[in-house]
């Protein structure tokens, strides 16, 4: 018989949500198109990502920058994304940056 404790059910949770959030820490890196930004960090098109992949994340329609294999993973919907609100994401990012001073 397995017995899966709450503690452990809670963290697998936030694992997989936290796998399709966009990392705040990227933040600087959105919207740029140079390609320097880093897996789960945050995008609005494929140019942004290291990876070229930008995948839009079903929930919540923001751009995650993820590797091809993993793009229709956790609820991503594949590499391609391009976001049709970009100035406010970028926007969004840039107030981000301001808060985190960085």
């Amino acid at each position: 018989m397995v017995r899966i404790n709450a503690a452990a059910l809670l963290a697998f949770a936030i694992t997989a949500l936290a796998q399709v959030t966009p990392n705040d820490a990227g933040a600087k890196n959105v919207g740029q198109g140079n390609g320097e930004q880093f897996i789960t960090g945050g995008c609005v098109s494929d140019a942004d990502c290291s990876s070229a992949c930008c995948a839009e994340v079903q929930t919540t329609g923001l751009g995650v920058c993820s590797a091809e294999a993993a793009s229709n993973q956790n609820g991503k919907l594949g590499c391609g994304f391009v976001d049709p609100n970009a100035q406010k994401t970028i926007a969004d990012a840039q107030a981000q940056v301001k808060e985190q001073g960085f």
